[in-house]
């Protein structure tokens, strides 16, 4: 699970799936005396209609402008790089005139190695990058370039500036270096590897959050399709699977040459969307409890009907499997957004080829939940047992509806569904699901059991303990993983334990955090402390099960209390559209969530991370964010 979750980093996506970019050495002398300062030349090509920023654009404009380094410190850059014109126009996703370069572009980088070595030598060069096209930019980039040289001699005058261990070189007339994490992977023409990440990431969405309702939505709808033959079923199932596939590379293609990765990213965050998929959630579940039968007009069911008979179902197979597409697809933007930055470049052969192999995997499961019913209805005398499971899948699609529609009220500020109220429809929903397994009463058209079974009460013990778990949440309790289900927390929701102390993780509670980055600048500054910025979402299933399984654990609040913490909101409330033009321009990214470690002194980004994370992997990333800020403050103060 760890490796499927990693995988579906939206970093390390793009390094598998789209890399414009490609360096070579085009010059370097065979042999140069030790101490003597000799030329580089690094070729560069830009794939498309992607543009490379250049090394003089002032890094306050907004894009990261290219920058080489080297990591080693026997050797460094001896001088000014120099690079090949580049053209001065205007860049759209930052409202400016920058310096850019377009097809390809030669870069000239003095080198001096130490007097004292002899013999062959590695040539280690970093290159940090940003590409962006007229319409998205994709994160910045870490690249190593080597070469190999052959020192004979001394120089006459040897080169003698070079920096101490672990020292990174500033160049191009900069103080400071941007330094990211390098996301070095398999290349982008790796066909076979990019299949199967693409495949594990669509397994990997399988666990998420708002994919586990659909299940009961699936098993329900083809319990439901009548008797039929089992080659019938199997028919459907397939067609089922296949619908999925083709619906999901079809929203992800339409959605990136209408939208563009922006609007793909914006999608799960919609008020709309979350409107509607609570509502379908709801009628699905009160008719699954036998409140009413979902009847469309009669002339289209007899049309529905003829083409039921003729096709198989085909046309209510197809219907599912477009619901399946829709309601999951918030839930898997992390990787489909990674994938459409590279449609919206004009290269559809990958994104095409990774969402079909995501969509085949994410759809591959639900394919055998679709033919379990038939096994189901094939067996003798299978009882009311059915109508049980039919019933309690009906409370469980309810409970799910809770989130999408508190999605919507906290996007619209209605301050209906709140947290509180959202645990107490799942404490009633729950305890009455215990309560109908065991007999306590009937729905429409049933009779009650005469006694309650072993079985019966086995099923309804685990819906009453969740209700009682559930209860502590009323008072301000952390519900651990289950918080991402639940409505998000608000600063008026009643929070009693939280109050007296017991709540657990005092150190990532609201009140630690500032919603304010200026501030948080200034106070990083005067307590010389880096600012943490977490990029987050009121709708953001994946952000609330960071906040509730990783932010709390006692190794990560000692991290967090040496730095500034600051949350930032990109779906919802007043400064929403600021901040998320801010995440852009900051990370070249809107994923959510979005975590950024800011040097206050410089604004520069000391390391950013993407997506879910496990525990031990997040705490290494705040360590790597500390270590480089005091790194950066040694520098200064030297």
């Amino acid at each position: 699970m760890g490796i499927a979750l990693w995988a579906l980093s939206p970093f390390f996506v793009y390094g598998q799936l789209l890399d414009p970019v490609d360096y070579s050495i085009k010059e370097v002398p065979e042999i140069v005396p030790a101490g003597e300062v000799f030329n580089v030349i690094i070729e560069t090509t830009i794939d498309g209609e992607w543009y490379l920023y250049s090394i003089h654009n002032d890094p306050d404009a907004g894009p990261y402008p290219t920058r080489f380094s080297s990591p080693s410190a026997d050797m460094a850059i001896a001088g000014v790089i120099s690079e090949s014109e580049a053209e001065i126009k205007f860049d759209p996703n930052f409202d400016t005139e920058l310096g850019m370069h377009s097809g390809s572009v030669e870069f000239t980088i003095p080198i001096a190695f130490r007097s004292e070595l002899q013999g062959t030598q590695t040539i280690l060069l970093e290159v940090l990058y940003q590409v962006c096209d007229d319409r998205s930019c994709l994160p910045p980039k870490t690249k190593e370039i080597e070469a190999q040289v052959v020192l004979e001699g001394i120089a006459d005058n040897p080169f003698e500036d070079f920096p101490d261990e672990g020292e990174e070189v500033a160049v191009a007339g900069q103080e400071e270096t941007y330094e990211l994490t390098s996301d070095a992977g398999a290349t982008s023409d790796n066909v076979w590897a990019f299949i199967w990440l693409a495949i594990t990431a669509g397994f990997a969405a399988l666990l998420t959050p708002c994919v586990f309702p659909l299940i009961p939505l699936v098993v329900s709808y083809f319990s439901n399709q009548g008797e039929g033959k089992s080659r019938t079923k199997w028919a459907q199932a397939i067609i089922f699977g296949l619908s999925i596939v083709l619906i999901f590379t079809a929203i992800g293609a339409l959605l990136a040459l209408i939208l563009g990765v922006a609007g793909v990213s914006q999608f799960a965050s919609n008020p709309w969307v979350n409107l509607i998929i609570g509502l379908m959630f709801v009628v699905f579940g009160v008719s699954m409890l036998g409140m009413f039968e979902l009847r469309l007009p009669y002339q289209l069911t007899n049309w529905l009907n003829q083409k039921s008979n003729e096709g198989g179902g085909v046309i209510g197979t197809l219907f599912m499997g477009f619901t399946i597409s829709a309601v999951s697809f918030s839930c898997t933007a992390p990787f489909v957004g990674a994938i459409l930055a590279a449609t919206t470049g004009g290269e559809w052969f990958y994104p095409i080829l990774g969402m079909l192999g995501f969509s085949a995997a994410f759809a591959s499961p639900f394919v055998l939940f679709a033919m379990f019913p038939g096994y189901l209805e094939s067996l003798p005398k299978s009882g009311s047992w059915m109508n049980v499971v039919k019933v309690l899948l009906g409370f469980i699609i309810l409970a799910a509806a809770v989130k999408f529609l508190s999605n919507a009220d906290i996007i619209w500020e209605w301050g209906i569904i709140t947290r509180p109220l959202g645990i107490a429809i799942w404490i009633t929903l729950f305890f009455l699901a215990g309560l109908y397994v065991i007999g306590s009463y009937a729905l429409h058209g049933e009779e009650r059991p005469k006694y309650i079974t072993t079985g019966r009460l086995l099923i309804a013990i685990p819906f009453f303990l969740f209700s009682f778990y559930l209860i502590p949440g009323l008072l301000g309790a952390s519900m651990g993983i289950w918080d991402a289900w639940l409505p998000a927390r608000q600063a008026t929701d009643v929070s009693v334990v939280s109050a007296i102390g017991t709540s657990g993780g005092a150190g990532v509670t609201a009140d630690s955090w500032s919603d304010n980055y200026e501030k948080s600048v200034e106070t990083g500054i005067a307590s010389d402390r880096p600012v943490f910025i977490d990029f987050t979402g009121y709708t953001c299933t994946n952000c609330r099960a960071m906040e509730s399984t990783v932010f709390p654990r006692q190794n990560i609040v000692e991290r967090f209390e040496q730095m500034e913490k600051v949350k930032l909101y990109t779906d919802g409330g007043q400064n929403a559209s600021e901040n998320q033009k801010f995440q852009f321009e900051l990370t070249g990214t809107l994923a959510l969530p979005t975590y950024a470690i800011i040097d206050p002194h410089t604004g520069n980004v000391l390391d950013q991370l993407i997506g879910f994370t496990r525990a031990p992997d997040f705490e290494k990333f705040l360590d790597r964010g500390l270590e480089r800020y005091q790194r950066a403050q040694a520098r200064r103060q030297s």
